[in-house]
């Protein structure tokens, strides 16, 4: 079993925000695989199902960013996980919006809700990095990572939304490689082939019409022996 977990800030007003994608991603896991409905426990929001016959946890600390790890901790030992069965979704800075990547392990790069949750668990537990780009400025990060995600931004945010949903079953197997490629065939897809243009057809070569020559009438013997003499 794994518990998945999605990082961000509880009530309305942080709902939208580029710090929350990580609630926004195991919303749309439960919204999308049927998972029971959302129920207040381990100060947050649990909800549990299926992939098949693999069972799932999903949580959202609603402690506050910056206390996650203590909601995560309590989820864990309730279920008796260890470290490697948890799986936190979160903003990333550090990456392009779009894009995500899967770590094992590692440091918590001074993101709160992180280091929060190393501080209870360690660092050996999975990490789904969801990229929110960077805004240019260390001073500008705060404000950044609370603002909302701009309208034009969601069509991307839409794409690794359904991409995270469709890889969530691999995410709880344990089967990282083919979460990336069913967030990948959301977030790149395959362009459709253009094919190759068929032979060229053969120019038609321009056959230049000959002129027939003159025809010309036949000459008298007088004509004949006149035209020696000109």
């Amino acid at each position: 079993m794994k518990l998945i977990v999605g990082l961000g800030n509880p009530g309305a007003k942080y709902a939208r925000n580029r710090h929350n994608i990580g609630f926004m991603a195991v919303e749309q896991i439960a919204a999308n695989h049927d998972f029971g409905p959302w129920k207040s426990k381990f100060q947050g929001s649990l909800s549990e199902g299926r992939f098949g016959s693999t069972r799932a946890v999903l949580l959202r600390p609603e402690t506050f960013m910056n206390k996650s790890g203590d909601s995560v901790a309590a989820a864990m030992r309730f279920y008796k996980l260890e470290p490697e069965d948890v799986i936190v979704l979160h903003d990333e800075l550090d990456l392009a919006p779009g894009k995500v990547k899967f770590k094992m392990g590692g440091g918590h790069a001074g993101h709160n809700g992180l280091r929060s949750i190393h501080s209870h668990l360690g660092p050996d537990y999975g990490r789904v990095r969801l990229g929110i780009g960077h805004p240019g400025h260390k001073d500008r990060v705060a404000g950044y990572v609370l603002s909302d995600f701009a309208k034009a931004e969601a069509d991307w945010l839409d794409d690794v939304m359904r991409g995270i949903s469709d890889g969530a079953p691999y995410l709880a197997e344990g089967d990282n490689a083919k979460f990336m490629n069913a967030v990948s065939l959301r977030t790149a897809p395959a362009r459709p082939s253009t094919g190759t243009k068929g032979p060229a057809k053969p120019a038609v070569a321009k056959v230049a019409q000959e002129v027939p020559p003159k025809e010309t009438e036949p000459q008298s013997p007088l004509q004949k022996l006149l035209g020696r003499f000109k």
